[in-house]
């Protein structure tokens, strides 16, 4: 027995080849998305998609990011944005795990991705002010968690030097005896 395909090969890369994504396609990662697990089954995500080819609404994805990540995340076939209710719908309660769920549904969804030949980068390097204000998102109501670049991993050439290194380099992580520890 050993770690599943889809974890081990799933990673987050920044160089995408030109390949349009469906909207069937867009529809299974959201429908991936729907299976995760969260606090009494609230399901508080909200995403908010376009492909490369929407090129007016791909623009918006791209201007809310930092430049860092434009530089790349312009070759991606699809750009999302995932958010978080913050509140139950239940009562109207503080949801205090809604990020955590929404980070769930953002792993089933990447998961997806990589099961259907692509791969999806998920980045916090964005403006959240101008995020909330250039989609018209209520920031009583929601948090923004990320943005996802999907699309069909391309060569590294493409990069800007500093992040071609970076993404031909052995991917590490660090020991079980780092994150875990038995408590007896």
């Amino acid at each position: 027995m050993g770690i599943a395909r889809l974890i081990k090969t799933r990673w987050s890369p920044r160089a995408f080849i030109d390949h349009s994504i469906t909207p069937d396609e867009a529809e299974l990662l959201f429908a991936a998305a729907r299976w995760a697990p969260s606090s009494m089954n609230e399901q508080p995500w909200k995403y908010y998609y376009a492909l490369k080819e929407d090129s007016e609404q791909f623009k918006l994805f791209l201007d809310c990011l930092k430049p860092g990540n434009q530089v790349w995340a312009k070759n991606a076939s699809m750009l999302i944005l995932s958010t978080a209710r913050k509140n139950f719908d239940y009562k109207g309660k503080i949801n205090r795990h809604a990020m955590h769920d929404t980070g769930a549904a953002n792993v089933l969804l990447c998961l997806q991705a990589n099961e259907m030949g692509f791969q999806a980068h998920q980045m916090g390097g964005f403006e959240p002010d101008k995020t909330y204000e250039s989609f018209g998102i209520d920031n009583e109501k929601f948090d923004l968690v990320s943005f996802i670049a999907v699309g069909k991993p391309g060569d590294p050439s493409i990069l800007p030097e500093d992040l071609r290194k970076s993404e031909i380099k052995p991917r590490v992580r660090k020991s079980l005896n780092d994150i875990v520890s038995r408590i007896n």
